[in-house]
């Protein structure tokens, strides 16, 4: 039938019901947001910064080769403590990573450990730090679509440090002498000798030589006047280490 507005009612059903069921209807107690409540705003800001995350990591996890999104960077290990090595890669399917040392490829294992950080970080700790581990280091990301690679050293401080010192001799009036001991550091440490507590004046016949591993001490045509006590010391910025030894002259 024809309504008051020119419109059909359906046959059955009260005029009063159909425009009761216009009216809206209000929510249930405690179930309104007010936009300007600060917890609702900082929940909505939440929503906001995880829809984001996601699209970014979806679009970091697209097909194709792997890519090094932020690089290796040089880093210093110190004796005896550990270093981490770590980049940030994109890279889908999951890649295969080899890490290696100046062209040799590394072991996960006790020593050198392979780390993989949620969602993007590969890294490598290198342990009980030692001068050996200076270096340069390389990691190599492969997949199915292609391979990347990059690099970066470890630099090694050391204290200096009198591996093993000279021994005491007793040698003829005449003989040529030569007092060595084993040396290490990094930086390459300062050396010295001493005679009796005093400096050295080195000569044609009385000097010294420092290398890589060792300083040798020599003296020509022993005197009795070169009996005494000797002292080798190393020094550098982490240390300083000394050592004696006995001179006789018979």
């Amino acid at each position: 039938m024809l309504n008051a507005n020119g419109t059909h009612t359906p046959v059955g059903v009260p005029v009063s019901s159909l425009q009761m069921s216009k009216v809206k209807t209000a929510p249930p107690p405690g179930c309104a947001l007010n936009i300007n409540d600060p917890q609702v705003q900082e929940a909505a800001i939440r929503i906001q910064a995880s829809y984001r995350g996601h699209r970014s990591r979806k679009e970091l996890r697209e097909k194709g080769p792997p890519k090094v999104l932020q690089p290796l960077t040089d880093v210093l290990l110190l004796e005896g403590s550990a270093a981490k090595l770590e980049c940030r890669v994109s890279a889908f399917p999951d890649p295969f990573i080899v890490w290696s040392k100046d062209g040799r490829e590394l072991k996960d294992g006790p020593k050198y450990r392979y780390v993989f950080e949620d969602p993007d970080v590969v890294a490598l700790v290198v342990c009980d730090g030692v001068l050996g581990d200076l270096g340069q280091y390389t990691v190599k990301i492969k997949n199915p679509f292609g391979e990347t690679s990059d690099s970066a050293c470890i630099m090694v401080e050391v204290p200096a440090k009198i591996a093993k010192g000279p021994d005491s001799v007793k040698v003829k009036r005449g003989s040529m002498v030569k007092l060595r001991a084993e040396i290490s550091g990094e930086p390459a440490p300062d050396v010295g000798w001493l005679k009796d507590g005093d400096d050295i004046n080195e000569d044609d016949r009385v000097y010294f030589d420092v290398g890589d591993t060792d300083t040798i001490l020599t003296i020509k045509n022993a005197h009795l006047a070169d009996t005494g006590k000797y002292e080798v010391f190393v020094e550098n910025k982490l240390g300083v280490d000394q050592s004696f030894a006995r001179l006789d002259i018979l």
